[in-house]
């Protein structure tokens, strides 16, 4: 990896990105409102569930899509969207990939205006595909030059980072313990990247009934401060 790769992921992988993860949980509310979520260990246990689950489903399909575009197979690229997106069974999921997903792309051609990036705005605009966000960072980073591996890394570090932000603001738990957490649990990265990289969308596992169920009550909380 050279300085400029380098600095381009660390641009579009920074969880400040203005892409509208804030408003988005990852499932830790209900977790935490159910009590599944309680302490600083449950988090940990949680978290790194949730990496393990987005390494055989929404990563390996944003790797699977890399290589398809390295040999700008377009058409593969809106397969990988339509398969990730159908996987997502319940509405707020599918409301938190599209929405961040378009967002990350109008941000990308603002600043590169790299021709795949604009073809892929305009998919998504003309409504000829979701735009999931997990296929918006395969799209940008390709376009980018940025090799899948670290794609998934990214995508992995945006998982963790997103759910205990969240959980910040929910929980009893501390800035130090959480990125204690995200230290220890991120240093399986090499084993998650592993996982990511075997298959394609064909292989995308999405067995989570914890996390359905868990979003399933999300939309009928009676309160709630994150939109999934």
């Amino acid at each position: 990896m050279n300085a400029l790769q380098l600095i381009r992921i660390m641009q579009f992988g920074d969880s400040m990105l203005p892409v509208g993860a804030f408003a988005f949980s990852n499932g830790i509310e209900s977790a935490i409102q159910c009590g599944i979520v309680s302490n600083v260990d449950s988090l940990r246990d949680f978290t790194r569930q949730a990496l393990q689950q987005a390494a055989s489903g929404d990563v390996r399909a944003a790797v699977s899509c890399c290589r398809a575009l390295s040999q700008d197979d377009r058409d593969a690229v809106l397969a990988h969207d339509r398969a990730l997106f159908n996987r997502k069974l319940n509405a707020e999921s599918r409301v938190m990939v599209a929405r961040m997903g378009k967002k990350l792309a109008e941000i990308a051609v603002l600043v590169d205006g790299n021709p795949l990036l604009t073809w892929w705005l305009t998919q998504i605009k003309e409504e000829k595909t979701p735009g999931s966000y997990p296929i918006s960072q395969a799209v940008v980073m390709s376009a980018m030059q940025i090799p899948p591996r670290d794609v998934a890394v990214i995508g992995l570090y945006g998982v963790a980072v997103t759910l205990l932000s969240a959980a910040l603001r929910l929980m009893r738990v501390t800035h130090l313990e959480t990125q204690r957490i995200l230290f220890e649990v991120l240093g399986e990265v090499e084993s998650l990247c592993n996982t990511a990289e075997e298959g394609g969308i064909a292989q995308m596992a999405s067995w989570a009934p914890t996390t359905d169920v868990l979003s399933a009550m999300h939309v009928a909380a009676w309160t709630r401060l994150f939109s999934s």
